[in-house]
């Protein structure tokens, strides 16, 4: 049997997936391996290298800082998340990922990118920490507009969340059996059309379809909803989401709005566990 979890992306709501790991790292649970969108991977790889705390102690620590994230990066740069800073200096130098502890863990951790190009859904297996891996994460958590392609090897990718939100369907693929989702949105959640495809297709007019997957991210994003709703009634997998909308801005400068989303994260984790399921067997 492998186990396996499914990170679901969304930006700040992102400190509710770092509240439950959090929690499942200090119980001592583990997993075979994760697949992280977006947020759901820049967090999310931190259970990999078992780092408990480090995404909401670097956020709360950087959130109003101009180099983390601000609209002068975004006019100066085309990066509301400053890059260098983001994904060289942070990880690094002032809030070090354990690229030790990462690399030999065993749990394989995926992240998801979208091709610019045809629009698709890319997979990458994250195995040394390394500058190929956080790349990649980079790509995975570059939102539309706000953030310039990323270039890797020839290709470019943004935000894997337009093209795969919620990848449940992938770890299935991959031979997981036993599967834990993460959600960031409450079970009556649906998303509705993008209001501001006129925007869109000025910064994206290089890349139609991507534009197109954008117009129908929506669609794709509902019929996972239902899906994972589906094979959660079925008893197939297993889901923690928020019980209500979580009220946090994506570039939320409030620490003690980032803490509650994260305790929120937490006390969700800490009735989960009370159930007998196979999480905690």
């Amino acid at each position: 049997m492998k186990r396996g979890l499914v990170l679901e992306g969304g930006a700040m709501r992102g400190m509710f997936t770092c509240g439950v790991l959090d929690v499942f790292m200090e119980e001592g649970i583990s997993f075979d391996g994760a697949v992280g969108v977006s947020a759901g991977a820049t967090f999310g790889c931190n259970i990999k290298s078992r780092q408990i705390g480090r995404a909401l102690r670097y956020n709360r620590k950087y959130c109003g800082d101009k180099r983390y994230c601000s609209w002068s990066s975004w006019f100066r740069t085309g990066d509301l998340y400053n890059v260098s800073f983001c994904y060289d200096e942070l990880p690094y130098k002032l809030d070090r990922w354990d690229i030790k502890a990462f690399k030999e863990n065993p749990m394989e951790f995926y992240c998801v990118a979208t091709d610019v190009e045809t629009g698709k859904a890319v997979y990458h297996k994250c195995t040394t920490g390394q500058k190929d891996d956080i790349i990649w994460i980079q790509a995975s958590a570059s939102m539309p507009v706000f953030s310039r392609p990323v270039k890797i090897e020839g290709g470019k990718y943004l935000d894997g969340g337009m093209s795969d939100s919620i990848p449940l369907k992938f770890m299935e693929d991959q031979g997981y059996d036993q599967i834990l989702v993460i959600e960031t949105q409450p079970l009556e959640y649906r998303k509705e059309p993008q209001k501001h495809m006129g925007i869109i297709g000025l910064f994206l007019s290089k890349y139609p379809k991507m534009i197109e997957t954008m117009r129908n991210r929506y669609l794709m994003y509902n019929e996972e909803k239902d899906y994972i709703r589906q094979q959660e009634e079925l008893g197939n997998v297993l889901v923690i989401r928020p019980k209500e909308p979580l009220h946090i801005g994506a570039m939320e400068k409030n620490k003690d709005n980032l803490q509650r989303v994260y305790d929120l994260g937490r006390v969700a984790a800490k009735e989960f566990l009370k159930k007998k399921t196979w999480v905690n067997e």
